[in-house]
């Protein structure tokens, strides 16, 4: 990350919307949004799929399903918060990973400029790629600030994605158990 560049840029925001960049409530700004880019856009420095390196092989083949999964990215269109929750479930292939190391996955891809839709293909992809399961399922379901306080302005909406893979995707069946699951 560039964060002198970074500094100089919002020094330039600053002064572009007629602020000026050395008050005192703004003086320290670039260094924040600096220091505060640092930490939204970890994930870019991260493979996600070395998260779930580490496993088990216990023989399991029923699914298995983490939900509530919260999380916060940055919309790549306006620089602006989306945040929610993911769900995830996989059907192993007698091998299984820790619960931690799924939410770790959604936390590293979030992590980075995104469209909901990417993310939540991203995540089933490197959960498919990684452990290779029989199946993965994705839902996530998140409220995009660059909807609710600009634009239109319709708090309280949500978008919902979904990416399946293998049985989930061949299978109603399947697909039908990790929904009622990951339901309310």
């Amino acid at each position: 990350m560039d964060s002198p560049r970074i500094k100089t840029a919002v020094i330039a925001i600053i002064k572009a919307i007629g602020e000026n960049p050395k008050r005192e409530g703004l003086a320290d700004t670039p260094r924040r949004i600096a220091e505060m880019y640092e930490e939204l856009f970890a994930g870019l420095k991260l493979d996600p799929t070395k998260e779930l390196e580490v496993g088990f092989d216990e023989g399991h083949q029923e699914m298995v399903v983490l939900k509530d999964i919260p999380f916060y990215s940055m919309c790549e269109h306006h620089f602006l918060p989306f945040f929610g929750t993911a769900a995830i479930g996989y059907l192993p292939n007698g091998r299984v990973v820790g619960l931690s190391k799924l939410a770790r996955v959604v936390e590293i891809l979030a992590r980075r400029p995104q469209l909901q839709e990417r993310l939540t293909s991203q995540i089933a992809d490197t959960i498919d790629k990684a452990i290779h399961p029989s199946g993965v399922g994705v839902v996530i379901k998140a409220e995009h600030l660059c909807m609710t306080m600009r634009g239109i302005k319709k708090p309280g909406s949500n978008m919902v994605t979904s990416a399946v893979r293998g049985k989930f995707k061949q299978s109603q069946v399947t697909r039908a158990e990790f929904l009622s699951l990951i339901q309310d």
